[in-house]
């Protein structure tokens, strides 16, 4: 049938309707909450089958290729809904990108910690640097600024007590010390 509706059949394309109508309306009540918009979703996506039988590929898919048509439609009209009624989109437009305001407010993090790091020695920046955000061991810092694996650790405890001291607004586990409510 699927064929000879591609040759332009209407007594083919009626008899898939017929046999497929039952399975559309199921799936559109389901994804579709008013009943008269359950039946605009069959009625298009029977339209758009039609008008795109061409890329029905698999002739013995046609239902399957068919109801995806549906839900597809019966999704836009949800979303459609949704924005009249003014309901979220479920994150439709979430994005991974952070927010303006956050990377403002982390631009100016990110200069409070470099003119903090400028307060401390030449030797604690090193460490820092090699241990926080290089990720080397402590023996591995010793060796490379040629100080021992203690030294290592004390410098670094240093140059954090320090950086808290400066940065302490920054500090959100500070923030939830200091809260009211909030047991020390």
């Amino acid at each position: 049938m699927v064929e000879q509706a591609k040759r332009g059949s209407e007594r083919a394309f009626e008899r898939l309707v017929r046999r497929h109508i039952d399975a559309a309306h199921a799936v559109a009540q389901r994804l579709v909450d008013d009943g008269a918009d359950a039946e605009d979703v069959v009625q298009d996506g029977f339209i758009r089958a039609l008008e795109r039988l061409e890329d029905c590929r698999e002739p013995e898919r046609f239902r399957a290729w068919l109801l995806t048509i549906i839900r597809n439609h019966a999704h836009n009209v949800r979303k459609r809904e949704r924005l009249r009624r003014g309901e979220p989109l479920d994150g439709m437009f979430k994005s991974d990108l952070p927010s303006p305001i956050l990377e403002t407010e982390r631009s100016e993090a990110g200069e409070r910690i470099a003119a903090a790091m400028e307060e401390l020695t030449e030797l604690q920046r090193q460490v820092v640097q090699l241990h926080d955000f290089e990720g080397l061991k402590h023996a591995e810092i010793g060796a490379k600024l040629g100080i021992s694996s203690g030294a290592s650790r004390f410098n670094l405890h240093a140059a954090r007590k320090k950086l808290r001291g400066l940065l302490s607004d920054l500090d959100p586990v500070e923030e939830r010390r200091d809260a009211p409510g909030s047991e020390t």
